[in-house]
């Protein structure tokens, strides 16, 4: 479904995701691919409050259901209500999106840019759904906290 498949863009990510370094030094691309692998892991866990703890503030996202964008300094919290809206309304529980080798990948200073195609798994209505050829891109800034999400969007094949 559309909805939840940026849903689950946000993520169960492969191992080989983050296999593929990023350009810069090794511990900004180690620390910046960690924050997205613990996104997805939050996502994928069901704890949306984690992987929104993971995004600056503010923050951009662009997903495909309504409204289908969200920004400012809740932007994040505020998409993760929205699906779990959607996701109630079509009847959708227990995504998971996993993630392939990224496609694009850099550091630039303070910021890092990854490009990833992505698959979400769910259940509509108790029958599994597996939505393939979605892209998962994402923007990271380097903050006082560590890497943090400060844009990410969703978009399915």
């Amino acid at each position: 479904m559309k909805s939840f498949t940026l849903t689950a863009a946000a993520f169960v990510v492969s191992a080989a995701c983050f296999c593929a370094p990023l350009s810069g030094a090794a511990s900004d691309s180690s620390d910046a691919l960690a924050t997205v692998t613990k996104a997805i892991a939050a996502f994928n866990h069901g704890d949306l409050k984690g992987f929104a703890a993971l995004c600056t503030s503010p923050a951009t996202v662009i997903d495909d259901f309504p409204p289908h964008s969200w920004s400012g300094t809740n932007a994040c919290n505020d998409w993760a209500a929205a699906l779990l809206a959607a996701n109630k309304a079509s009847d959708i529980s227990n995504a998971t999106v996993v993630l392939g080798t990224p496609w694009h990948d850099s550091i630039s200073g303070d910021r890092a840019y990854v490009v990833v195609p992505a698959s979400l798994r769910y259940n509509m209505k108790g029958k599994p759904v597996k939505e393939s050829g979605s892209v998962f891109t994402v923007v990271l800034a380097k903050t006082a906290k560590g890497w943090l999400m400060s844009a990410w969007s969703w978009a399915q094949h």
